[in-house]
């Protein structure tokens, strides 16, 4: 029997006709495992996720496939973005294991939970073999089996403390510039090579250090490539070559988030226009696409449509000119680099604007026509889910984006999230990682929901100098330092009473977000900042110690606690503005109270 149909998940609730008697995580599961002897397959994925898609057409929704795997298998299903505690101690074993990491992630564990075989994505064929060699090693060398998952375990136990140095001073931040000097590609920005993500936490620190250099190529080059989308604003999830020719074309809110606030950042650092139109489209892009009837940020949308990736988004020479004439199209062709070649696949083009148009007035009005034929399209797919994390990031980045282009109405789109977050979200002293249509999931929230949550309020409090989202943030951060805290300076990714796994994690490193450790940090040094808390100022400051490990070598890593020790460094200016409550010069700069 498939257990997910009442699911909050959007994921889950994709694979609840599947034929798999999936089960959702939780102790149930676990119970039934130790009930019918025999192993737990556990697999990760998230709703916006292409090979996901791919693995449950493939295997899941394949009647012989699943009944392999009911017959030998406890099947779990994961929503790593509802549940990042569970991915990520999973993924510690998948890349221990394998080398390497991804989803859809396959972790095959014993009822204890403790993994002994992962993968990712497997082809169906492969995945067959894999079911019936797994249950021929279960049933005939169990004990070696059980083995080799408390090996497992406690070879990653034994690697959990974290390396730490002094507070960051400006030699950690002058050897972190040149680190990442050594990895920029100064033909078309951004660093390292294919597959190229938005290194949008780097970015801040280089544009807070006045580095310009590699974070304006940067910048400029990813505007102008095919991960941005050229007709509806917003940024696809990442390039899978080294020029941000092609995208692969799902697109998250935490992404689109962070890139605003840097755009706006290098407007206000003299952007000018391109900085101006990218961060202006991308708001319009997250409040028309993604924001949900209660106020909130939906999570994602899908790369595909129609079973097709990118089939939204792609265009040829022959669909130019049937939406815009001969004369029209052929021009639209030439200025957004559609070939009848293709730069994807089957002859079909990503739109890219490598040159600013000669005719302003021209462009507008194609791109206004070819954006309408688009919407006539069968849409990508949304997940509708609000994470407290992700919003928290949107939060901080429409009000900052509101202010400096006095845009009331991104303003109000910020407050009205926040609303949401206060009245759903946090429930009591706690707060709660998820909710979909209003509705309040069960799950806690982690360390990164806490820290961007805070910042988000921090950010709004300072433009409209409202004092509640100050109070609001103060109470978060505390929870931080009480339920958090590892008693070392950094923090673990899990409250002291969250649900026990075999690991409990803590990685003070960026991903596709800030860490939990930076994105607090962060945060407990604004408040600081504002309060005068003295409590709070020390705790940033320890927790910004593992970058000064990471900056000389993997600095690409530490980018949020870069740009936070830059702005420790700095220290906070204090500006005195002297007026009436209700000139409207003056909101936003109210004392705390």
């Amino acid at each position: 029997m498939n257990r997910l149909k009442d699911a909050t998940s959007p994921y889950l609730l994709q694979h609840a006709a599947n034929p798999v008697d999936w089960w959702p995580w939780g102790e149930e599961a676990f119970a039934e495992a130790r009930r019918r002897d025999v192993p737990l397959l556990i697999s990760v994925g998230y709703s916006a996720c292409h090979w996901c898609h791919v693995m449950a057409h493939e295997s899941f929704e394949d009647a012989e496939t699943a009944a392999l795997m009911n017959e030998h298998f406890v099947n779990v299903k994961v929503d790593r973005e509802e549940r990042p505690d569970v991915d990520a101690v999973y993924m510690n074993a998948t890349q221990a294991m394998t080398r390497q990491g991804g989803w859809p992630m396959t972790v095959f564990a014993t009822p204890e939970g403790h993994p002994f075989y992962c993968g990712t994505y497997f082809p169906r064929p492969q995945f067959r073999r894999l079911l019936q060699e797994v249950h021929r090693v279960w049933t005939g060398d169990r004990d070696s089996v059980v083995d080799q998952g408390a090996k497992v375990v406690e070879a990653l136990n034994a690697h959990t403390s974290l390396p730490s140095g002094p507070e960051p001073g400006e030699e950690t931040l002058r050897q972190a510039v040149q680190n990442l000097r050594e990895s920029f590609d100064a033909v078309s920005g951004g660093f390292g090579g294919a597959p190229k993500f938005p290194p949008s936490m780097v970015l801040e620190f280089l544009l807070r250090s006045g580095e310009r250099e590699m974070s304006v190529k940067t910048l400029e080059s990813m505007a102008r490539g095919g991960m941005y989308d050229q007709l509806g604003g917003g940024f696809a999830r990442y390039s899978v070559d080294d020029r941000w020719v092609v995208p692969h074309f799902e697109k998250m809110l935490y992404d689109n988030a962070l890139l605003l606030r840097v755009y706006t950042h290098w407007w206000r650092a003299g952007g000018g226009e391109p900085a101006r139109r990218v961060a202006l489209e991308t708001a319009g892009w997250m409040l028309r696409e993604l924001r949900t009837p209660e106020g909130g940020f939906a999570s994602a949308l899908d790369a595909d449509s129609e079973g097709v990736e990118g089939k939204f988004y792609v265009w040829t020479p022959d669909e130019l000119r049937e939406v815009l004439g001969e004369d029209d199209g052929r021009w639209a062709a030439g200025l957004f680099e559609v070939t009848p070649q293709g730069t994807f696949e089957h002859g079909t083009s990503v739109l890219q604007l490598l040159r600013d148009p000669e005719d302003p007035a021209r462009y507008d009005d194609v791109r206004a026509r070819l954006l309408a034929a688009r919407e006539r399209r069968v849409r990508p797919g949304r997940d509708d889910k609000v994470v407290a994390a992700w919003n928290g990031l949107a939060i901080a980045a429409l009000a900052e984006t509101g202010v400096a282009f006095e845009r009331p109405d991104l303003i109000a789109a910020a407050t009205q999230a926040a609303e949401l977050l206060a009245d759903v979200h946090v429930d009591g002293e706690r707060l709660l990682r998820t909710s979909k249509d209003g509705r309040a999931g069960t799950n806690a929230g982690v360390l990164e929901d806490h820290g961007d949550l805070a910042e988000g309020l921090i950010s709004l409090y300072g433009v409209t100098g409202e004092t509640r989202w100050l109070r609001l943030a103060g109470s978060l951060l505390d929870t931080v330092l009480d339920r958090f805290s590892d008693g070392a300076g950094g923090f673990y990714d899990t409250a002291d009473d969250a649900e026990r796994l075999f690991q409990r994690p803590q990685d003070p490193t960026d991903n596709a977000t800030p860490s939990g450790q930076y994105a607090a940090a962060g945060a407990l040094l604004s408040y600081a900042a504002l309060t005068g808390s003295t409590r709070h100022r020390e705790a940033a400051q320890a927790a910004l110690g593992t970058v000064s490990v990471l900056a000389a070598g993997h600095a690409r890593f530490a980018g949020w606690g870069l740009a936070v020790a830059r702005a420790a460094l700095s220290g906070p200016v204090e500006v005195a503005v002297v007026g009436a409550a209700d000139d409207p010069r003056t909101p936003g700069t109210a004392a705390p109270r």
